[in-house]
């Protein structure tokens, strides 16, 4: 038999790996004829999410195009299913509106005035300019801002050789509260948890992990699901987790910390904890030490000594607090302490992104994986390093000795990344200046808070002398760069990636798939001296080769020390090209590979080119109890806690300030290798004690001694304190619709049409109290402004709070330029005002329209909403321990005026100013809490991390 019968005998079944170069399949389009097509199947990671789920893209061998893109079955995460993102990269490839050519702004940023230039133009302008700058010693002028950064440190390791601190991100915007929740109690900041294998899970969340690994998340709780596990799900609105839930819990915003406690009070009061993990793994010792000297320093004194602290969690007074009910509330307690060691958990955004000490609902939610001794067991939940594999990188990098204060200021010593939110509030200020701003996949006047604060610094030669915006697709932040310089989506560029998505570590490999196409139709490889822009759309490029041969043009004949760090090993000379790289990093770094591809008779780069990606051989279970050989500690000290310590860590880089940190560089990760448990040597938790922190010891010497220990924190939104009675309410803006990508979906004709539109939530009763019709207007007034949204009647939000999608609002300034099937043309204006700020108002000039293009579905666009651009009105809103913007806003809600626009966005940034520091002032800063003459703990997490010295005030 020959044909696609031949290749298909049942249904369900996707192509076997071994015929990917060769496969053939029946026509869809063709039916009810039988026409065969036949395909070449390259694997990529997609880049639509931080999942990094396996893609296939079907070259269509007799066109050369390709025809569709489906899962890879051999991707250990996400097993060949994807959600819609991931086939919707077609789109994204073939969008007749993209990015093809480097582009340069030859009028006023934000003109829309544009020129096409070379890459060699490009590469040699921008390149100078960085290299004046470097000869100057202005190295912190030149700043990296990325968003979703899909790949596992190469521009880290690009910066650090560049000798500039000047590493910016959006996760201050995302997810510092819940790092700093689970770092704080285990070193990791991220959970990993057993889904598959969970009895009972436990999720703060907005959808089935749509806000962290939407998709690999998602499929593992069903599976527990239907073996019987119990779906507990948190959120005021009634999500689709809410929706599969076997217990949907509508809590006031902010109080879920509460109902943590709460759970956790009636597991002491009932005696269902796990007393022995507890003694094992916990400081406890340092909590009865620091909170009840009184008692006994033993073990017994535990549970006595926790049920009098979390003594005020009780179920009544949970249920007034966070209006769930104290029945259910020990109900669910009761489940949960039936399946001890069993209990995932998971908290990401939603709360914890929302609210002033959300940091305190991960740190809370995770006292119940305490509780249960469900950590690191099957069917609970580990730290993420436990469960993902970083590759060492080839070549590496320089020490940084450098501190930039305008991503790292002394204000916020704990801040789990950098303060990027504040970016335009200190160039403001003169704290300081950016010579050449790269912004990549990254669209902070849409995304973030304050945007019009953001456009007018991003306006201003003076505060950003040169913008560059790595960008596959237009946005309103790419609109005032200077530079636009197109990058390639999941299937145009070389990553290695890898995540926490379920008990198990792998790697993923991203790669140009039309790269790799010609490669097995020539059956040649391609020569080291190829980019990659060579072979994709247009002249889209990707950030691997772009940065090299950047830093090659920053420093052309080696001066600065730079290129060597980009250079061949196997040909001097000449720069490192991506096989080289990668293939490197297959064939050295990643345990088994090179033996599984000599298996398959293949080298490790090929291998991975074939597949996509490999599934690292691991143990995922209490990893924390792995024993440690005496000999590895033969040359420790052992503390009274019997955790052992290197010598030389206790004031080794200044021995003449012997006195300089020497309690931070105590608790140095390297310098604490193992932890002695009941007599064994054990591997424990990367944290200063090697144990779970119950008592946080960072917490109480940099300021917050009353956060110590897991508590509520009540919400800069806290029901209790705002004129519910009247109108005001609490917004909720945190939940993403899981078919769109923030700012790079608005290319995507599919998804666009699926999701077009975000009306406000709002509850039947809160609607009549307000006299908001049905599907009526809406204007919602923030503290710096205000915007106006369609109503929509819903049961599925709690009364007393209103929500709206963050994903909606997108704009464009010109009716040729820039479009997309998701932005509508608007016009913006501003006014100065007395005191120094600006009145910026955004009008919507119509929606979105059909009209005539290559594409012939943009004739077939029915859809005109664009939504609106919430996110313009909020204020920044920092958490002052974790640096996260509280997201959830007070607000007011009132029926539309008679001159009000749906879509209208109204902002003070003189407003904007003043809030900004208001909550500038809650923080408490370096310097002024302890005495260590540090800018931050140094065992604490941070990109580019620089020598000791630079962490000196």
């Amino acid at each position: 038999m020959t044909g696609p019968e031949a290749n298909m005998t049942e249904l369900d079944k996707y192509p076997p790996q071994s015929k990917w170069h060769d496969w053939t399949e029946l026509d869809a389009k063709a039916w009810p004829d039988k026409k065969e097509r036949n395909y070449t199947l390259v694997p990529t990671t997609c880049f639509n999410c931080e999942a990094a789920c396996g893609l296939l893209a079907y070259f269509d061998n007799e066109t050369g195009d390709i025809a569709k893109i489906e899962g890879n079955p051999e991707h250990p995460a996400s097993r060949g299913r994807n959600c819609a993102k991931g086939p919707a990269t077609l789109n994204q490839i073939y969008d007749h509106e993209r990015i093809l050519y480097p582009l340069k702004q030859t009028g006023e940023r934000g003109s829309g005035q544009w020129e096409r230039i070379s890459w060699e133009q490009a590469l040699s302008e921008i390149g100078e300019r960085i290299r004046t700058a470097f000869l100057e010693e202005r190295h912190n002028e030149v700043m990296y801002h990325v968003g979703r950064p899909g790949e596992d440190g190469y521009a880290d390791r690009v910066l650090k050789a560049w000798g500039t601190d000047g590493h910016n991100s959006h996760t201050n915007i995302c997810s510092s509260n819940a790092r700093i929740g689970y770092q704080s109690w285990m070193g990791h900041d991220r959970p990993s948890s057993d889904f598959a294998n969970a009895e009972v899970i436990f999720l703060i969340s907005s959808h089935l992990e749509a806000g962290h690994y939407f998709n690999p998340h998602a499929q593992r709780i069903i599976e527990a699901q239907n073996k019987g596990a119990t779906i507990i799900c948190v959120d005021p609105r009634l999500s689709n987790t809410g929706s599969k839930a076997d217990h949907w819990l509508p809590t006031w915003p902010g109080t879920e910390a509460f109902l943590c406690l709460s759970i956790a009070h009636l597991l002491l009061e009932a005696g269902t904890w796990e007393r022995d993990f507890v003694r094992r793994w916990v400081n406890w010792e340092t909590f009865l030490a620091e909170l009840y000297p009184e008692m006994p320093q033993a073990f017994d004194s535990v549970e006595h000594a926790l049920k009098d602290h979390y003594s005020e969690y009780t179920p009544e007074e949970a249920e007034r607090i966070t209006g769930v009910s104290a029945t259910q509330i020990r109900e669910i307690a009761t489940i949960i302490g039936k399946h001890p060691t069993k209990f995932a958990s998971h908290n990401w955004r939603a709360a914890g992104a929302g609210n002033y000490g959300g940091w305190q609902v991960a740190r809370s939610l995770f006292f119940l994986n305490v509780l249960t001794g469900s950590v690191g067991t099957e069917g609970g939940t580990t730290g993420n390093g436990w469960n993902k594999f970083t590759a060492h990188q080839p070549k590496g990098a320089p020490p940084l000795e450098k501190w930039n204060e305008l991503n790292w200021p002394k204000e916020y010593p704990l801040a789990y990344h950098e303060m990027s939110i504040l970016l335009p509030h200190f160039l403001n200020e003169g704290r300081g200046k950016l010579d050449t701003y790269f912004s990549r996949v990254y669209n902070p006047i849409w995304t973030n808070p304050d945007g019009f604060t953001w456009l007018e610094a991003l306006k201003d030669r003076a505060k950003v002398n040169c913008h560059v915006a790595l960008t596959p697709t237009w946005s309103e932040t790419a609109w005032f760069a200077d530079y636009v310089l197109p990058m390639g989506v999941g299937a145009e560029r070389h990553d290695v990636a890898s995540f926490e998505t379920h008990a198990g570590r792998w790697i993923g490999f991203r790669q140009s798939v039309f790269r790799r196409y010609a490669e097995i139709k020539s059956g040649e490889p391609v020569g080291p001296d190829a980019r990659s822009h060579e072979y994709n759309p247009g002249e889209v490029w990707e950030e691997n080769e772009f940065w090299i041969d950047l830093s090659w043009h920053i420093d052309p004949d080696g001066s600065l020390g730079i290129r060597q760090w980009f250079e061949s090993d196997e040909r001097p000379g000449e720069p490192i090209s991506v096989d080289e790289y990668y293939g490197h990093i297959f064939a050295e770094e990643v345990p088994g590979l090179a033996d599984a591809a000599a298996a398959a008779g293949q080298d490790p780069l090929s291998y991975m080119r074939d597949r996509g990606a490999y599934a690292v051989p691991t143990d995922p279970y209490t990893p924390y109890e792995k024993v440690v050989a005496a000999e590895s500690v033969a040359d420790c000290t052992k503390d009274e806690h019997g955790v052992f310590r290197k010598p030389g860590t206790i004031g080794a880089f200044d021995g003449s300030e012997a006195s300089f940190a020497a309690t931070e560089l105590a608790k140095l990760g390297d310098g604490s290798p193992a932890v002695e448990i009941d007599g064994e040597i054990k591997e424990g938790f990367p944290t200063p004690s090697k144990k779970l922190e119950l008592f946080s010891t960072t917490l109480k010497e940099w300021g917050w001694p009353e956060y110590s220990t897991p508590k509520w924190i009540p919400s800069h939104v806290h029901w209790e304190d705002m004129d519910i009675a009247g109108n005001e309410r609490i917004l909720l803006p945190t939940f993403r619709i899981p078919t769109l990508i923030h700012t790079r979906s608005s290319n995507s004709k599919w998804l666009n049409e699926i999701s077009h539109r975000h009306p406000l939530w709002i509850h039947p009763e809160d609607a009549e109290k307000l006299h908001i019709e049905e599907s009526g207007l809406v204007r919602i007034t923030t503290r710096i402004g205000h915007f106006v949204i369609q109503a929509w009647r819903t049961e599925g939000i709690r009364p007393g709070v209103v929500a709206a999608s963050h994903h909606m609002g997108r704009w464009r300034l010109d009716e040729s330029e820039g479009r997309s099937w998701a932005g509508g043309k608007a016009n913006i204006s501003s006014t100065e005002n007395a005191d120094g700020g600006s009145t910026w108002k955004l009008r919507r000039e119509g929606g979105n329209k059909s009209y005539d293009s290559s594409d012939p579905d943009t004739g077939r666009i029915w859809w005109h909403d664009t939504g609106v651009h919430q996110n313009a009105t909020f204020c920044v809103q920092p958490d002052p321990i974790s640096g996260m913007q509280c997201w959830h806003q007070r607000v007011r809600v009132t029926p539309a005026q008679a001159d009000d626009e749906y879509g209208d966005v109204v902002v003070d940034t003189a407003k904007s100013r003043e809030a900004y520091l208001e909550w500038l002032d809650k923080t408490r800063p370096a310097g002024t809490t302890n005495d260590s003459g540090l800018r931050r703990p140094l065992w604490y997490a941070r990109p580019l991390k620089p020598i000791i010295d630079a962490y000196r005030l």
